[in-house]
């Protein structure tokens, strides 16, 4: 489609978040630009994000941009940015847990990181806050467990609890954006 980009997007909870997973190498370069694509996916601004995939809750309207690390000490680094559900902003201020936490499973999803049974362990280095996080993901088959006895305040149903970090992943969905570009 003329002036659309196709990108792949995992959409994925971790713990009482949600967010798109994207891949840096298939963002635009220029930060603006890549803002701009991300507020489009979540149909920001708007206080529904109609548009988009945003929740209109700021649990909801969170994003990871992950790519394998070229650092020894990490096997991807990620990037958190909470994207404006009102304003046209995607600030990478701060970090969020949950989302970190989800990134360990995608890189195993997405095959940066070898899935080892029982337990795969992801570092994950967050450009936020320069600092080296790693998450302990169960592995089942070669995959991330997602089902278990645990139950998160807030949260429906049982999922899978972690050690060390708390891993609540449910949804794995791969989706295709098309974004005004």
């Amino acid at each position: 489609m003329n002036g659309y980009k196709e990108i792949p997007v995992t959409y994925m909870r971790g713990g009482t978040s949600k967010g798109a997973y994207l891949l840096k190498d298939t963002l635009p370069t220029d930060p603006a630009a890549r803002d701009r694509m991300i507020l489009d996916l979540y149909g920001s601004p708007d206080a529904r994000q109609i548009n988009g995939i945003g929740g209109a809750d700021p649990l909801t309207s969170k994003v990871a941009i992950v790519n394998p690390s070229d650092r020894d000490d990490a096997d991807i680094d990620y990037t958190f940015g909470y994207v404006g559900i009102a304003d046209a902003v995607v600030d990478y201020e701060g970090n969020c847990g949950n989302i970190s936490a989800g990134a360990g499973v995608f890189a195993i999803m997405e095959g940066f990181v070898k899935a080892v049974e029982p337990e795969t362990v992801v570092r994950i280095f967050n450009t936020n806050t320069n600092k080296v996080i790693e998450a302990h993901v169960p592995v089942r088959d070669g995959k991330p467990v997602i089902d278990g006895d645990f139950a998160i305040d807030g949260v429906p149903g049982y999922r899978l609890s972690q050690k060390r970090m708390a891993v609540y992943y449910s949804i794995h969905l791969k989706i295709f954006a098309l974004l005004q570009l």
